[in-house]
């Protein structure tokens, strides 16, 4: 009776795959995730940003200046949006991300540049994420050596010289070092957000059940609404507690210059924080049991992570990738972070970021409140 069975082990073994093939919810996953990681890393996710939004501030205009646009406009890094004439206009697309850099070329770029002066040219960037920046930069470089080559013709020439024809200015700004901690640690703050706030609360319901206590909270005469609300409060005061903790530590251990709005940041942050505690009670109003709460959170913060701009740069992404990065409310609260901290954006900034977010805690309540109202049958 104590020797090792084979014939009782297979029976075990034969139980567990019957159980997996029964718990769809579990068996999705098993496949979903790995299938969900191999695209994104596969398609999605990129480290050489291309086709980069910038921004030309063209006071010279001549040929030698057009010919130095229609250069960049043939690199794969650069995507040149128009050309603006103020550097106010300028430095306001920057700072709302609308633009990664905006090329200034001088007044007298033409005249000093046929004079063999080697005229310079400003190129800021924003560089709030020095990955996203620093391949481009790096291009940029090696284009100003040759951006001039078929323009210079016969005794002209000889302006190229070994350190070439012109000089490349580089302004980075918000992030002037290209300290990378400037742009993970606030970005942290919302990835710890999701990550906690979601899983928690996709305990909330499928915990009441596996304990026995959701019948005696089903007879009590509480709107499902205020049962969804009554379990999100609570939570939203842990959200605010892990938010302090993070910036304290930006602030004291990594010196991340903290000079945005921060009441302004901890007003937008509630939106932010409500939208992912509503996805977790969405999950757990779906989910049979804990197991399967905990694996739908993790299938919504693996895409938020990957998708959201937080460890890849977001422009370096497809098309359909930064669609779907988009949906999520992390993407825009990483904006608006990094915004607030980093660029000091006001309400009128970052109100376009916090639409998105309104209009997916919308969502999620709805279907929770959908479901919820199913189980009172």
């Amino acid at each position: 009776m104590n020797r090792f069975s084979p014939r009782r082990f297979w029976a075990i073994v034969l139980k567990e795959f019957i159980q997996m093939r029964r718990d769809r919810a579990t068996f999705a996953m098993i496949i979903g995730i790995p299938v969900v990681q191999l695209l994104l890393f596969g398609y999605a996710i990129n480290s050489d940003p291309r086709h980069l939004p910038t921004l030309v501030l063209d006071a010279d205009g001549g040929p030698y200046a057009r010919a130095l646009v229609q250069a960049m406009r043939h690199s794969d890094y650069f995507n040149v949006l128009d050309h603006t004439t103020t550097e106010t206009d300028a430095r306001k697309h920057l700072q709302l991300g609308k633009a990664q850099f905006v090329l200034n070329i001088p007044v007298d770029f033409s005249r000093r540049l046929l004079r063999g002066e080697r005229p310079a040219v400003l190129l800021e960037a924003d560089a709030t994420d020095p990955a996203a920046t620093a391949p481009a930069l790096a291009a940029m470089t090696l284009l100003m050596t040759h951006a001039l080559a078929h323009d210079l013709p016969g005794p002209l020439t000889e302006l190229h010289g070994n350190a070439g024809p012109l000089t490349l200015l580089v302004h980075r700004h918000y992030n002037p070092e290209n300290i990378t901690q400037y742009n993970t640690v606030p970005g942290l703050m919302g990835v710890v957000l999701t990550m906690t706030m979601v899983i928690i609360t996709a305990l909330a319901i499928t915990r009441e059940r596996e304990r026995g206590t959701m019948e005696t909270l089903l007879a009590t005469p509480a709107r499902p609404l205020e049962v969804l609300t009554g379990k999100i409060l609570p939570y939203i005061a842990v959200g605010y507690i892990q938010m302090t903790l993070v910036l304290g530590v930006a602030r004291h251990l990594f010196n991340v210059p903290l000079t945005g709005n921060l009441p302004l940041l901890y007003a937008v942050a509630l939106l932010f924080i409500v939208a992912n505690l509503s996805v977790g009670i969405t999950f757990s109003t779906l989910a049979k049991n804990q197991l399967q709460a905990v694996q739908m959170a993790v299938f919504f913060f693996l895409p938020s992570l990957l998708l959201s701009g937080f460890m890849f740069p977001f422009r370096g992404m497809p098309a359909w990738a930064q669609t779907l990065g988009n949906c999520l409310p992390l993407t825009h609260f990483l904006r608006i972070a990094r915004g607030v901290l980093l660029k000091n954006n006001d309400l009128a900034d970052i109100a376009p970021e916090t639409a998105p977010i309104a209009l997916f805690l919308t969502a999620m309540m709805t279907i929770a409140l959908k479901r919820y109202r199913r189980t009172l049958d």
